[in-house]
């Protein structure tokens, strides 16, 4: 139920070279993260999920977290990855869901404002560039593990 509206939301934002920062939760909890954020919860849609990466958001900075079917806070504040092998070219964005996957179970989703192009973080690993349909099956993927 989740799956299409995030795609298609970071399809939306990856044409329109619109950052965002979305963090899946799985089993550990991320309790700590929402409340650097504002709390949302509602339902994940496309729309809002749009709506809160759009430029002048108050909200647009920081990440989101999503928990089950629920879109549970914005603007949230994530641990940063100091690898020294990430490529200097990635910004604080794809830093930010590299290192939330470092220290939890969760999967993280950055479309990139300056190129558009989408990118998945998951079990400290960085999968660059990928397509809505690699997407898509990432998340159906992670979200049955």
């Amino acid at each position: 139920a989740i799956v299409t509206p995030i795609v298609r939301a970071c399809q939306s934002m990856s044409r329109q070279k619109v950052g965002a920062l979305i963090i899946i939760e799985k089993h550990m909890q991320l309790g700590d993260i929402v409340n650097t954020g504002e709390e949302i919860d509602a339902l994940v849609s496309e729309r809002l999920i749009e709506n809160i990466f759009f430029k002048n958001s108050p909200l647009h900075d920081g990440a989101m977290i999503i928990s089950g079917v629920k879109i549970r806070a914005a603007g949230c504040l994530l641990p940063v990855a100091h690898d020294q092998d990430i490529p200097n070219w990635l910004g604080l964005r794809h830093r930010a869901a590299l290192g939330i996957t470092q220290v939890s179970d969760a999967m993280s989703i950055v479309v990139s404002e300056e190129t558009g192009g989408i990118t998945v973080a998951r079990q400290g690993s960085l999968s660059l560039d990928i397509t809505s349909d690699e997407l898509d099956r990432l998340l159906i993927e992670v979200l049955s593990e």
